[in-house]
């Protein structure tokens, strides 16, 4: 307020101010609540209001309220609560300025906020705890905290209130400062035994309207004094204990209370000091009086103890209490076994001596006196012979499998009051004898199996047992001979004999026998053997197996017309029945009809239940002489099997009529049927077939191609290679094998390490001046490598064959007898294709290691060749070349080609358009040589 109080006095000394307003307004007013109507109230207008652009100047401070200039009101903008703005400061209001322009103007706006009781009195702490002793005076007083209230004049604090106002009394001290001091006066005194705690409210009251109050809650604890004597619960106590009682049984308890609390509280007890001090001993804590040496009644019947109680404060009582001794059967009897068996038979008679046993009882009178019985429920009994002796004998046949073994317990007690007993536990064992036989869990079995089993699979499990023990109980299982059908019955099932699951020997078939029995024996291992027997019933279900059967039409070849229907036939006419069977049973031999194809499927329809054919409309001369139906018949198994039938009818009136039509029936029936998947059939080879032709030789084409660029510029030498078990027969040549070439090139070769030439087989060309002709490829029928053990039998050459001694590989000059020159000889099988790589393997070995092994005489050969194969082993293969990769073999010796051709040319002359004119040395063509020239010379 003292900042408002300031702007408002600079505010005057720089303007001049035409007016001042006031209003009151209470506190906690809703926001847009009207305050007043300050234009009327200053006599302006609601024009100049607004020409004037008045507005509320506050500074600094917030603005709680909030000028409307279209209609000159004064309103609430923000709530206004008196006890935050001024606290309990009175009065309480806010000063601002209204301000104006077009002349400026400003004018002095006050308006004071009122109290409402809005805040109730409150405490600090809502309890308040205070601990007085007992024995506090009366007028003590004790300062109560004071409630604070923020409201001001009559809304403020007025009053308080204590509740309840049985020991204390409220005492309000007015100030000088208008605060109330509030004080709680003790007007009776206190009794902690009475009343421990106490609980107090006290309530502080406004003078508002409605009143406001607020509570706190005073808890008083009443302190201890030891103002209470300790008092014993009886002045006299009696208990007995009995003669040879232990140490440390307990004779009473002596009790004693004490009204006080804490130590003032605490109780000891104590026994004066006494002839009978020594046998007695009572706790100082909890009064109990035990035993502590030892008392006879035939010594003293009664003692008289005094017992003295006191609290820590020096006050204390006295008590008496008399024990009486009392006179008991303080010794049992005592059982002592004289002679005892640990195990008997099963099968022992009644009257049986078990166990002896001696009984003895030291007290005398009723109090030795013994009897002894025995545990219920035992095949036993106890016998008295003479005194204090006697036997365990059995009562009733024993059965170890009802129980194998026996606790038998003999109690002897007294007729002492009260009476003493002792008891022994006696253990027998029960041997087991053989005199259960095997029960199977059942009188009988059933099993099912479903037919075509696989043989070996388990069907079911027979289970015996036997009451018996160890090998007495060892159950066999054993088939017991029987028959099914006149066959041994072991020869469809068989039996475990440890564990009784029966499997089927083997497969079943329900068409051939549906069900048999027989009986399996179940033995024990006893002596003797104990056993018993049981049927067992095996069905076997059926399966779908069998497809159904048709038994009408017959189906014969030579028959062309089954059943005529006349061309008056009407609607529903019957032509003929399909009749089947199925050897199945139930569902599986559910026949079920329906036609699969037919010439005119509008004519006829088949019953599918009964399999009856019949017209479904009336027939008519335009329909065709020849109907052929084919009915399907399927049963209801699962798969389902089925069976075709196919129907011919003939429409027509008279059998003349079917001859003429079904002439020809016979001779294209199956054509047409099978017509058209012939000819797909055919299409589709022949297509396979052309395609794989071309693949192959355009592969073949390629390879070659590939063979001859690659070795074409080649310059290594030609290795003989020698195949295995290649002889000639001749044997007149200077060597005994017929030669083939192949090549090994070095790792310096462009494609790989390694390259062969064509096999032996492949075309071979002799270049002559004399002969032209070209020789066709050899082919071998038989590789002489597939049977190393066959003789040597080779299919003869071809008479256009002309292969002369010449131009064999081998040292120049040799030549054959006549036999090779005319071709009739034996032919030189050629290479398999694993010798040839084992060869070519070899060969590129030695090729390599020939750069570090070259020297004389062996022209860089490695020692596999040496020295074996020395340079005059060496065939001069200057003369005979043969090129890899190509049909033709070069010579170049004049003398042996002119005699070769003479030779060729008087045993076999060539056809005379096969001659030509001599020529300069050249290998003949084929034409896949050729081919393979003519590319040579193209590049």
């Amino acid at each position: 307020m003292e900042w408002q109080v300031l702007l408002f006095i600079s505010v005057l000394s720089l303007g001049v101010a035409h007016g001042q307003v006031s209003y009151s307004i209470p506190e906690e007013m809703k926001k847009g609540a009207l305050i007043g109507n300050v234009a009327q109230d200053l006599g302006l207008g609601v024009e100049r209001l607004k020409s004037g652009k008045a507005r509320i100047y506050t500074g600094n401070t917030e603005e709680y309220i909030e000028l409307k200039r279209e209609r000159g009101v004064l309103l609430i903008k923000d709530r206004i609560d008196r006890e935050s703005l001024c606290g309990q400061t009175m009065p309480c209001a806010l000063h601002f300025q209204m301000i104006l322009e077009n002349p400026m103007e400003f004018y002095t706006v006050t308006v004071e906020i009122t109290d409402i009781n809005d805040n109730p009195p409150t405490f600090e702490r809502g309890e308040l705890k205070y601990e007085i002793s007992e024995s506090a005076l009366t007028g003590a007083r004790f300062v109560l905290e004071k409630a604070i209230d923020d409201d001001v004049g009559v809304n403020g604090l007025n009053s308080y209130a204590l509740r309840p106002s049985d020991n204390f009394a409220l005492k309000t001290i007015s100030r000088g400062d208008g605060n109330k001091h509030v004080e709680m006066v003790l007007q009776k005194p206190l009794d902690r035994e009475e009343h421990e705690h106490i609980s107090l409210i006290l309530t502080a009251l406004d003078g508002g309207e409605p009143q406001l109050s607020g509570t706190m809650q005073i808890i008083i604890t009443v302190l201890d004094a030891n103002d209470n004597p300790p008092i014993c619960s009886k002045p006299e106590y009696k208990a007995s204990v009995t003669e040879n009682a232990p140490a440390g049984t307990v004779i009473t308890t002596v009790r004693a209370t004490d009204r006080d609390k804490g130590n003032n509280g605490k109780v000891t007890y104590t026994i004066s000091k006494s002839g009978a001090a020594g046998l007695f001993k009572i706790d100082a804590i909890s009064g109990l009086l035990t035993l502590t040496g030892n008392v006879d009644y035939e010594k003293r019947r009664l003692y008289e103890l005094d017992v003295q109680v006191s609290d820590q404060g020096g006050l204390s009582d006295a008590c008496k209490v008399i024990v009486d001794v009392t006179d008991i059967n303080d010794n049992p009897p005592s059982i002592n076994i004289m002679s005892n068996s640990n195990t008997v038979s099963e099968n022992m008679i009644p009257g049986t001596v078990v166990t002896m046993l001696n009984i003895q009882d030291p007290d005398s009178n009723d109090n030795g006196k013994v009897m002894c019985v025995l545990n219920e429920n035992i095949p036993f009994a106890i016998k008295s012979t003479t005194n204090n002796f006697f036997t365990v004998v059995t009562d009733s046949k024993l059965d170890r499998e009802r129980a194998s073994e026996y606790n038998i317990s003999v109690t002897c007690s007294d007729e002492g009051v009260p009476s003493l007993s002792s008891s022994v536990t006696l253990t027998l064992q029960i041997s087991d004898v053989n005199d259960n036989e095997p029960v199977f869990e059942r009188s009988s079995y059933e099993a099912y199996i479903v037919e075509n089993n696989t043989p070996g699979l388990s069907i079911f499990t027979v289970k015996a047992r036997d009451a018996d023990w160890k090998q007495n109980a060892r159950v066999s299982y054993l088939l017991e001979d029987s028959s099914v059908n006149g066959v041994p019955v072991s020869s469809y099932v068989s039996v475990s004999a440890d564990s009784g699951v029966i499997h089927a020997v083997r497969s079943f078939d329900y068409e051939q026998i549906k069900d048999f029995q027989f009986r399996v024996k179940a033995q024990d291992g006893g002596s003797p053997p104990l056993s018993s027997n049981v049927t067992v019933k095996i069905l076997i279900q059926d399966q779908n197996d069998n497809p159904p059967q048709v038994l009408y039409p017959v189906q014969s070849g030579g028959s062309l017309v089954d059943e005529m229907v006349p061309r008056s036939a009407d609607v529903g006419y019957l032509v003929t029945k399909v009749v089947a069977v199925d050897v199945d049973s139930g569902q599986n031999a559910w026949l079920s009809y329906k036609v699969q194809k037919a010439t005119d499927r509008a004519l006829f329809e088949v019953g599918s239940q009964n399999g009856e054919i019949r017209t479904i409309r009336q027939v008519t001369d335009k329909d065709a002489v020849r109907q052929r139906l084919t009915v399907i018949v399927e049963d209801n198994g699962q798969p389902s099997r089925s069976a075709t039938v196919i129907v011919n009818v003939a429409v027509a009136d008279s059998f003349p009529e079917v001859l003429s039509e079904f002439t020809d029936f016979t001779h294209d029936k199956e054509y047409n049927d099978n017509l058209t998947f012939y000819l797909v059939l055919a299409l589709a080879v022949v297509s396979f077939l052309f395609i794989t032709c071309v693949v192959v030789i355009i592969s073949v084409k390629i390879y070659r191609w590939r063979q001859s660029r690659i070795l074409y510029h080649s310059n290594l030498p030609v290795i003989p290679y020698y195949p295995p078990r290649y002889s000639d027969t001749l044997g007149t040549g200077t060597l005994q094998h017929v030669y083939n070439y192949e090549v090994c090139r070095t790792t310096d070769s462009r494609k790989s390490d390694c390259k062969f030439g064509r096999a032996g087989s492949q075309n071979v060309l002799i270049m002559e001046p004399s002969s032209t002709g070209t020789m066709q490829r050899i082919q071998s029928e038989k590789s002489i490598l597939d049977e190393p053990d066959s003789p040597l039998e080779q299919k003869p050459p071809n008479n256009d064959w002309r292969f002369t001694q010449g131009p064999r590989p081998g040292p120049s000059g040799a030549t054959g007898g006549p036999e090779v020159a005319m071709g009739t000889g034996p032919w030189p099988q050629p290479p398999t294709e694993a010798e040839q790589l084992q060869a070519l393997m070899a060969a590129a070995n030695e090729v390599s290691e020939a750069t570090a092994t070259l020297g004389p005489g062996t022209m860089g050969l490695s020692t596999r060749y040496s020295p074996q194969f020395t340079l005059q082993h060496v065939p001069d293969y200057r003369q005979n070349v043969y090129i890899p990769g190509s049909t033709a073999t070069l010579t170049s010796n004049p003398q042996q080609q002119q005699a070769t051709a003479q030779q060729a040319t008087q045993q076999a002359l060539p056809p005379p358009q096969a001659s030509a004119q001599p020529e300069p040395p050249k290998a003949a063509q084929t034409p896949a040589s050729k081919k393979k020239s003519t590319k040579k010379e193209k590049k």
